[in-house]
């Protein structure tokens, strides 16, 4: 007779459990709020990521697990603003003029929408938070291309509805930064004059290819 294969019980698995997408997301996004809340509070430059990652209850060696630098933690908070933009975009009905639709939809993040402005206004200042800023939106323009795509019919890939969606960007980030130096400065403005200020930066950006309603 040959062989016989002995099945034996396979050892049991140590170590923690993998953590799931979600709650890595949410434990990036608590460490992202707290960074800026330290920025704010202390500066950048006095801010340390072992402080960061003891405001959150962290060691600072999983700290650097999420992020590679202390400025790249306020890269989840950053990401709520465009992804709210990109959202509003998604749900736009066509025969609707962008501003009008902007009025009655787009809602920044609440909770995260004053802390995404402080990081913007300190990015002035700050060429690290400035950096990580822009990879924000260069992220966001294959997002922006697909949106862009869908609502013209193209292909996403094609030229001219990529260069629509940079520019589509420009226009967010644009808009974004000035009313984030009217906030850092103490002017308030109503969100309805911020949002018809990004109704027209996305109408001159895009040649109204975008902004304007079909004919």
């Amino acid at each position: 007779m040959g062989d016989t294969a002995v099945m034996t019980p396979s050892a049991p698995t140590r170590g923690r459990r993998p953590m799931s997408d979600r709650r890595r997301w949410l434990q990036r996004l608590e460490i992202s709020r707290a960074a800026i809340r330290l920025f704010a509070e202390q500066g950048v430059t006095e801010t340390t990521g072992e402080q960061i990652a003891e405001a959150v209850g962290l060691s600072a060696r999983t700290l650097w697990r999420y992020f590679r630098s202390k400025e790249s933690c306020v890269e989840p908070v950053l990401s709520l603003t465009t992804d709210a933009f990109v959202e509003t975009l998604r749900r736009w009905p066509t025969g609707t003029a962008l501003e009008e639709h902007l009025v009655a939809d787009h809602r920044p993040p609440e909770q995260d929408g004053e802390a995404s402005l402080a990081v913007v206004a300190m990015s002035r200042h700050e060429p690290a938070l400035r950096a990580i800023w822009l990879v924000v939106y260069e992220r966001a323009e294959a997002v922006l291309a697909e949106v862009v795509a869908e609502r013209l019919g193209r292909e996403p890939d094609e030229l001219a509805v990529r260069v629509q969606a940079a520019t589509l960007a420009a226009a967010l980030r644009i808009t974004t930064e000035d009313i984030a130096a009217d906030c850092a400065d103490g002017r308030t403005r109503p969100r309805e004059e911020g949002l018809a200020r990004l109704s027209e930066a996305v109408r001159s950006a895009t040649h109204g290819v975008v902004g304007d309603v079909p004919a």
